[in-house]
């Protein structure tokens, strides 16, 4: 009998059909701390980060965005200033724990107007071809399984001249760098986990998937795989994380 086919899950190789239940178990470990977790992962620099992607996302007015891995409503909270009245951001996520964190979030802020939310596996999205203007994801695309597919998915509901921003951890470009970001990575993050978690193990998976995500030029063959046209990344932070955009043409 062969042997199931195996992807990896952090540092470990799980077999495939397990992959989504174990993030997932992770993703509804960190919801309610999940902005701790970004924090304590890039020192508050992610919120920076989040900021620059709407600002230079090309989004505007009577757009129609589906936000990827969007559950905590940060994106969603920076694009729907850009889509106006008229547009609409549909916040998508796999993890209904997730989704309730960011829906109770966004309606704190009187942010209801505009947005819908869908629980829905990126892999297989449930819309139509030529759906959307934009379509975003941001620190999810390296816990997706099949990130080929998933963006072949994102590249098939756009519409013709519509684009796909990826926000993500990605290689640290300076090697002097390197040792204290492993350092923090392996060493700092898991106690601080432990500390204000009381959860060291979902924290360490979240650094190793960072160094198991394909690095800037392979991602970028990707979506050129995928179909996309005018492919193109821009490092912040010295590379430890990228913006990938790639339009349907």
């Amino acid at each position: 009998m062969s042997e199931p086919e195996t992807t990896h899950f952090g540092y470990r190789d799980v077999p495939v059909a397990e992959k989504q239940k174990l993030v997932g178990q992770v993703f509804s470990s960190v919801a309610t701390s999940y902005d701790l977790m970004n924090d304590l992962m890039s020192f508050g620099i992610h919120r920076l980060w989040k900021r620059h992607f709407a600002a230079i996302s090309g989004v505007r007015a009577g757009d129609r965005v589906l936000d990827l891995a969007g559950g905590t409503g940060d994106i969603a909270a920076l694009l729907l200033p850009l889509v106006g009245e008229r547009g609409e951001i549909v916040v998508g996520d796999i993890n209904a724990a997730m989704l309730t964190v960011g829906r109770d979030r966004l309606t704190d802020r009187g942010l209801v107007k505009g947005v819908r939310y869908a629980q829905l596996n990126a892999q297989a999205l449930p819309f139509p071809d030529r759906s959307f203007d934009a379509v975003t994801i941001a620190f999810g695309l390296r816990n997706v399984t099949d990130k080929q597919r998933a963006l072949e998915e994102m590249h098939r509901v756009l519409k013709i001249g519509g684009k796909a921003l990826i926000l993500e951890f990605s290689q640290v470009r300076q090697e002097w760098l390197k040792p204290l970001y492993d350092f923090h990575s392996f060493q700092v993050l898991p106690r601080l986990g432990r500390l204000f978690a009381q959860d060291a193990d979902s924290y360490r998976y979240l650094a190793e998937s960072i160094r198991k995500h394909p690095n800037q030029e392979t991602l970028l063959a990707m979506m050129d795989r995928a179909g996309f046209a005018k492919t193109e990344v821009r490092n912040l932070t010295a590379g430890i994380v990228a913006i990938h955009r790639g339009y349907r043409v």
